[in-house]
């Protein structure tokens, strides 16, 4: 839980290469959302997709600032 809210807290100051280094070897639903929202930031659609569909999500079609406020909350009743 704290890595990923520690790769939340990164996203929205706009470090993402070091958010992406914290979820990169995460192996849960969590992880592959934050993943392939960092995907979508960067604007790599495909990997995007393909991190969400290994979430078993599609894609958003949401912002990626109300995706990361989505993510955020799911990652809030994990504890």
């Amino acid at each position: 839980m704290d890595k990923l809210q520690r790769a939340i807290d990164l996203i929205e100051q706009d470090e993402w290469d070091q958010a992406h280094n914290l979820v990169q070897d995460g192996n849960n639903k969590y992880y592959y959302l934050i993943h392939g929202l960092l995907h979508r930031i960067e604007g790599d659609i495909s990997n995007a997709q393909y991190w969400y569909s290994r979430a078993n999500e599609p894609l958003p079609d949401n912002t990626t600032d109300a995706e990361t406020d989505r993510i955020k909350t799911l990652i809030k009743h994990l504890a």
